[in-house]
């Protein structure tokens, strides 16, 4: 008979199930950036032990939605300029990367089977765009770029693209570039195209301008404060 697990132990399935619904609330914009998650406010929403807790707020650290410090506690992460930067270099960096891989095994153009789900995440953003529904298009966006690195069939820069993504989602939750209604599949359908032609130079082309707009909208969110 195996020893009964100490109270003082958060289950790994509680643990889980308190981070998914904290991603969600910090993905869908209902706790804020730099928000505080206090460890008995959120032990007592979720019905859940202080440890548990902690192993939650652990879990989201390492994705870096959140931040724990001395003395300020968890946090929801808040990206500074410097940290949009490198975010994107390292985006860059892991795509450019995928690109070089999927046109070394299959050449240019790349075949059908590959493009293929790449266009069809695109119809998806075209969708969620017509629709006005800014975290759909999030979403959407996201998932287009996740094809794009998984095309590689590399499952380190998957992995690694995974890790990066819920840090975009955070950021793109809460600002919101200029994008012209429709321009983001346009400009996808685009970037599909330029990548097979201009290889890792496209990608830094493109995560380049993504950042330009993001810094422009957080300049101006920030200008617009009262």
């Amino acid at each position: 008979m195996s020893p009964r697990r100490r109270e003082s132990e958060p289950g790994p399935t509680h643990a889980a199930a308190l981070a998914d619904a904290l991603r969600a609330s910090i993905l869908s914009g209902e706790l804020g950036l730099d928000a505080p998650l206090r460890e008995e406010r959120l032990a007592a929403e979720h019905a859940a032990s202080r440890h548990t807790v902690r192993a939650a707020l652990q879990a989201l650290a390492a994705e870096r939605l959140v931040t724990i410090a001395p003395y300020r506690g968890a946090r929801v992460a808040n990206l500074d300029d410097d940290a949009v930067e490198a975010l994107q270099e390292l985006r860059g960096a892991l795509e450019a990367e995928a690109v070089r891989q999927v046109s070394a095994k299959h050449g240019t153009p790349w075949p059908a089977a590959v493009t293929r789900p790449v266009k069809e995440a695109i119809d998806r953003l075209a969708l969620a765009e017509a629709s006005g529904d800014w975290l759909a298009t999030t979403r959407a966006h996201a998932e287009v770029h996740r094809l794009i690195g998984e095309a590689a069939a590399s499952p380190r820069i998957a992995q690694a693209h995974r890790q990066l993504e819920s840090e975009i989602l955070l950021l793109l939750t809460h600002v919101r570039p200029d994008y012209p209604a429709g321009s983001l599949a346009r400009e996808h359908t685009g970037y599909l195209d330029e990548i097979q032609r201009e290889g890792g130079d496209a990608v830094r082309a493109h995560l380049a301008h993504s950042a330009d707009l993001i810094r422009a909208a957080r300049y101006q969110a920030a200008t617009a404060e009262p």
